[in-house]
């Protein structure tokens, strides 16, 4: 392929960063819908090698540098941790950023104002946009429980909130309630009832950040974006080798990243699915998901284990109520492909949420099986 690919000369940017060799091609890589991603080779003395071309979405990631601090602090602290604890190979398990030449910086500005970064590709190993099996949530559930734990003790300072407010319910809630009073694009009225489904648990959206507020669940370190996809898989064995895509990294409750996963990995249908007859939450999948994370994170403390099942409800209703937000306001936030995308998203996360509902007192039973040590 050209050295041009969507309009870039990547031979005159990848030149910037500390790669070795001669430039090859730049081909398009993975599925990512937020940043552009390139598998860039390069030859080697006759042997390819390869790394990871990204062009950072500034308009989503108003900050790239402080993006890109935060990103150098966490693998940094990773990679030390893994090598203390006598891990081989740590450059497989954590992504490791190539700096500028010169300057040595995690990431370059480009004339036409593009932020770029470059990332030691890993080899061996991929992703997944869907689960294909329980053996594949439990890895991936491992792999972000043992991310979580490598990163409770990063010193001081604070990271930078790369997206204020990611996970905060009640800020979703009220923006949905403005949106609804506004009702822009004449839209309420054909979304009564996904309206009125949010407002009868209004009174749960605070429900995290009270207990934080009082000291009983504490801010971590988190990912605030755990879907399988982010994890990369390795090819001979299915272990969750290396966590990635880590824009989002920053404070944040621990619940957050597994209520996600519940979300993500339970779903048995496309998340824009319209029959909604085929939507319920795999408790089997759940039992996976709790079973790797509660194998590795060993951070957790009683109150959030108590809040485990919870949290897969309210990230769930959060996500449903950021697509009907988006729908009010005529879908200017998530990309869409056909009218009416997001309420059809919107509707898929709600029946979601029921279905956890339903199967709550199972949900438990199973994390409390674990917490004991006992066999679900």
């Amino acid at each position: 392929m050209s050295s041009a690919v969507a309009g870039f000369k990547f031979q005159d940017v990848v030149r910037r960063f500390r790669a070795w060799g001669d430039f090859v091609e730049a081909v398009p890589y993975g599925s990512g819908h937020i940043n552009d991603t390139y598998k860039v080779t390069f030859s080697m003395a006759g042997a390819h090698v390869h790394y990871l071309l990204q062009r950072i979405n500034h308009k989503i990631f108003k900050n790239p540098a402080a993006v890109m601090e935060n990103i150098m602090r966490v693998t940094d602290h990773v990679r030390a941790r893994l090598a203390s604890a006598g891990v081989g190979n740590v450059t497989r398990h954590s992504l490791c950023v190539v700096l500028t030449r010169g300057d040595a910086q995690p990431c370059y500005q480009d004339g036409e104002g593009n932020w770029w970064r470059m990332y030691l590709f890993i080899e061996g190993a991929r992703t997944f946009d869907t689960i294909q099996s329980e053996g594949q949530a439990e890895e991936a559930a491992r792999a972000y429980a043992r991310f979580q734990n490598l990163l409770a003790d990063l010193p001081a300072p604070r990271l930078h909130e790369t997206i204020p407010n990611f996970h905060n319910t009640p800020i979703r809630l009220a923006a949905l309630r403005e949106a609804v009073k506004a009702d822009a694009c004449n839209r309420a009225a054909g979304a009564r009832a996904e309206i009125e489904f949010v407002e009868k648990r209004a009174a749960l959206c605070a429900r995290l950040l009270d207990r934080n507020a009082r000291g009983e669940i504490p801010e971590r370190i988190t990912h605030n974006d755990t879907k399988i996809n982010n994890v990369m898989l390795d090819d001979v064995t299915g272990e969750g080798v290396c966590v990635i895509d880590l824009d989002t990294v920053m404070p944040g409750l621990a619940l957050y990243d597994f209520g996600d996963m519940v979300r993500s990995a339970t779903a048995s249908t496309p998340e824009d699915e319209r029959d909604l007859s085929k939507v319920r939450m795999r408790i089997e999948m759940f039992e996976a998901l709790a079973r790797g994370y509660l194998a590795e994170a060993a951070f957790l403390n009683a109150a959030e284990r108590e809040e485990l099942v919870f949290s897969g409800r309210l990230i769930t209703l959060m996500i449903g109520m950021r697509f009907l937000t988006d729908y009010l306001q005529g879908d200017v936030y998530f990309k869409t492909h056909r009218p009416g995308q997001n309420l059809d998203r919107c509707r898929m996360q709600f029946r979601m949420v029921m279905s956890m509902e339903e199967q709550a007192e199972a949900m438990e039973k199973i994390v409390a099986a674990i917490c004991a040590g006992q066999a679900v």
